[in-house]
């Protein structure tokens, strides 16, 4: 078992409670399509807040490695799926009932399979890791959570699932300006921390 110094484990609560925030806000977002520009049948602002996600597992991940990740990933799920029931889920109504189900098991998956991903490219250049993971995390959340929230319902959750994809791609790319930032501020942390 990884043991993590004080400094590690505040840096540990932040991405955690960062996590769990993010979700909230993105299963709360996904209910709203963007009614400009002739887009309310492709893309909800959901597709903007959850990428999100992959950075914050992603930074889990350099900085303390896979194992630490997985728990972020579990902890960040729990924390997200209870907040999410409690906050953004109405219980009469079937589809929201379904978002949850479909939030949580396509969260679960796709970062589990982000970390299996990013830990196979991290010692690559900096930034093959955090692009290959986040984009195939991406794909692999946004057809899960899509199909399973929206399936047989009447919306067209294809499009949408292939407008959100279209941005969470664009997202992940712009992702790596504060990955890049983020985890050497991290490391300098770090480093003055075990001094």
């Amino acid at each position: 078992m990884v043991q993590l110094h004080n400094s590690s484990k505040k840096l540990f609560l932040s991405l955690l409670i960062s996590m769990g925030l993010v979700i909230i806000l993105s299963n709360y977002l996904v209910q709203f399509p963007i009614k400009k520009f002739n887009l309310e049948n492709i893309l909800t602002y959901g597709a903007f807040s959850y990428p999100i996600t992959f950075l914050i597992t992603d930074l889990a991940n350099r900085s303390f490695g896979k194992e630490i990740a997985k728990k972020l990933v579990y902890f960040g799920f729990l924390f997200g799926i209870f907040l999410t029931l409690v906050i953004s889920t109405n219980f009469k109504d079937l589809i929201s009932i379904r978002i949850a189900i479909g939030s949580g098991t396509a969260f679960l998956i796709a970062q589990l399979i982000d970390i299996q991903i990013f830990q196979r490219y991290r010692d690559k250049i900096w930034f093959l890791a955090p692009i290959t993971s986040s984009i195939c995390g991406s794909i692999i959340d946004t057809f899960l959570f899509f199909s399973i929230s929206f399936l047989g319902t009447g919306i067209p959750w294809i499009s949408l699932a292939f407008g959100d994809l279209f941005v969470k791609i664009v997202m992940a790319l712009l992702m790596l300006i504060p990955f890049k930032i983020l985890i050497s501020r991290i490391q300098n942390y770090q480093e003055k921390d075990i001094s």
